[in-house]
């Protein structure tokens, strides 16, 4: 399983960088909830997927189904809102850069399953899925806009309208 996540790490790394929209554009408010909504739940799914093997988390993966289901509506939005900052940035090919920049979020999580046991990671990171199910959709788009100084998003915030 380590072997998958280390390719799917190379993978995306090569391909994130050679995206094609510049590398100066920033984003707005509303992007950076988007890429970040998207983010927590790219992490709720590789945590789902890594962990739903472990004897306590055999219901991980349909939790997570759960979550994504309840929250349709503000992740279509975000997914709408990413696809159009690549193509109102010049992007050639607007959908292949953001299914690129998905595959980077969930990457990053993949990561930490990497160097971890799987028993370490799913105690650290399993609980995400039980506290995100357990979210309203208005509290779950609150967790998307507070920024993480950990966990940045791929383009700064833009510092004036842009």
């Amino acid at each position: 399983m380590k072997k998958i996540f280390f390719v799917l790490a190379v993978a995306a790394s090569v391909s994130f960088s050679s995206a094609g929209y510049a590398a100066s554009q920033c984003y707005t408010p509303r992007e950076v909830e988007a890429e970040q909504g998207l983010r927590i739940q790219s992490e709720l799914m590789v945590i789902a997927l890594t962990c739903m093997k472990m004897p306590q988390s055999q219901d991980m993966y349909t939790k997570y189904q759960s979550f994504t289901r309840k929250n349709q509506t503000a992740l279509t939005g975000y997914e709408n809102e990413l696809i159009g900052y690549f193509r109102n940035g010049g992007s050639k090919n607007a959908e292949q850069d953001f299914h690129t920049l998905r595959t980077g979020l969930a990457n990053k999580i993949s990561q930490s399953a990497i160097r971890m046991s799987t028993l370490s990671f799913c105690q650290n990171f399993g609980p995400r899925v039980d506290t995100a199910l357990a979210m309203d959709p208005a509290k779950f788009q609150r967790w998307a806009q507070h920024p993480f100084a950990d966990s940045p998003t791929s383009r700064p915030a833009c510092t004036a309208s842009r």
